[in-house]
């Protein structure tokens, strides 16, 4: 049998703080796999479009998500790991937070600003987006640009997240990741 320690009544996160961290990666999920699936759909085609508005919607709504879980977290510590890491793992995960944070802001921002810039109409849960700004195709350009890269990293922000918690799961079995699941 392995030895795995135990630990009394973990410190969790709080119950919205944990249904919308899952929610969120959800949307994320569906936003990266949408986008994926574009390429599988012909140009010009209902289906494609379809797709499009697919990624849009999820991503905004990550946007929105990602600002109401920063003001969740300003407002309420996160729980004490169990044992505590050392400090070089605290400043990791700090710099590692702020990180994804900041990147699933900003891809909502550019993708909308990519697409406003582009001149491109779409609508946000079933809500036409009116001009944002006056379009500019080499701006647009420029902006979808830098959030297809940005997004390309986002795949290795996730995964280098949740890595990180499994590590700590499995190897540092300290109570990380027990202190955002849900409970059963």
């Amino acid at each position: 049998m392995r030895n795995v320690k135990t630990f009394d009544a973990p410190a969790r996160f709080s119950r919205w703080q944990i249904r919308l961290h899952w929610l969120t990666l959800l949307l994320i999920a569906i936003a990266y796999g949408a986008i994926e699936a574009k390429s599988f759909v012909p140009k010009g085609s209902a289906a494609r479009d379809l797709i499009m508005l697919l990624h849009f919607n999820a991503g905004a709504l990550v946007g929105a998500l990602m600002l109401v879980r920063l003001g969740l977290r300003l407002r309420r510590p996160d729980p004490a790991i169990v044992p505590a890491p050392p400090r070089w793992q605290a400043a990791a995960a700090r710099i590692g937070h702020r990180v994804l944070y900041a990147t699933f802001v900003a891809l909502p921002v550019l993708g909308a600003l990519a697409l406003a810039y582009g001149g491109k109409q779409w609508s946000l849960l079933g809500l036409p987006v009116h001009d944002l700004v006056a379009p500019d195709r080499a701006t647009g350009r420029t902006l979808k640009e830098i959030h297809e890269t940005w997004a390309e990293a986002g795949y290795f922000i996730v995964g280098l997240h949740a890595a990180a918690a499994l590590f700590h799961h499995y190897v540092q079995r300290d109570s990380t990741l027990e202190g955002m699941l849900p409970r059963a």
